[in-house]
């Protein structure tokens, strides 16, 4: 199993009886796409190179850095993003990136790219050996940055697509749920030290598809 960071447990108490937690499941239907979740199509994918998912990397996105509900994460991630909105969006000029999702800070979850196709999010990587992350993944960024806790709203439906993930495919178990940092440590920080590893594989561990 990956690496806990050590910080804080968060609640479980606060993620099973959230709001969000009691909302409709997410299932995902025969097309890649997540019934439950907002849907934002992005142009910035391609196929999978014959490979299948297996894995899923936790990503943090704030646009500019430490400032939330922005919409330019989202900007971004569909090729609308103005690069002149703000000065530190000039190094962002020509880039093509995606998710698979993201958790905005009250836990709402945005689907760009159907789980069939290869988001654009992991970059230079790889994980256990293999080359290309992008290839066998699912991207899923959380509106955050490393220097801000994330909500316990974000862990409370992350706990519950990450199950829905699980359910769907078997070759998916806990222990390849990685961070950004694990498959590109050189050059990539996040989700960062304040993301409870622990606390989420515990919780998950208490789902009844847990491996």
């Amino acid at each position: 199993m990956n690496r806990f960071y050590t910080t804080k447990s968060i609640n479980r108490r606060r993620i099973r009886n959230h709001p969000m937690s009691d909302s409709a499941q997410f299932e995902i239907d025969s097309s890649g796409w997540v019934g439950g979740a907002r849907r934002c199509p992005s142009h910035h994918h391609d196929e999978r190179q014959g490979e299948l998912w297996d894995t899923v990397v936790v990503h943090c996105v704030s646009l500019p850095e430490g400032q939330f509900g922005t919409g330019a994460a989202e900007r971004l991630f569909t090729g609308c993003l103005d690069t002149t909105e703000h000065p530190s969006f000039c190094d962002l000029e020509g880039v093509e990136v995606s998710p698979h999702f993201m958790l905005d800070r009250h836990g709402q979850v945005t689907q760009f790219v159907s789980l069939h196709k290869r988001a654009w999010h992991a970059g230079v990587s790889s994980w256990e050996g293999r080359p290309a992350v992008n290839n066998f993944s699912v991207g899923i960024e959380l509106e955050g940055d490393v220097n801000t806790p994330y909500a316990a709203a974000q862990y409370a439906t992350l706990v519950r697509l990450l199950s829905a993930l699980m359910c769907a495919n078997n070759a998916l178990s806990i222990s390849r749920i990685v961070g950004h940092d694990q498959i590109a440590p050189d050059r990539k920080y996040d989700p960062g030290p304040l993301f409870d590893w622990r606390g989420l594989y515990t919780q998950l561990l208490l789902e009844p598809h847990a491996r």
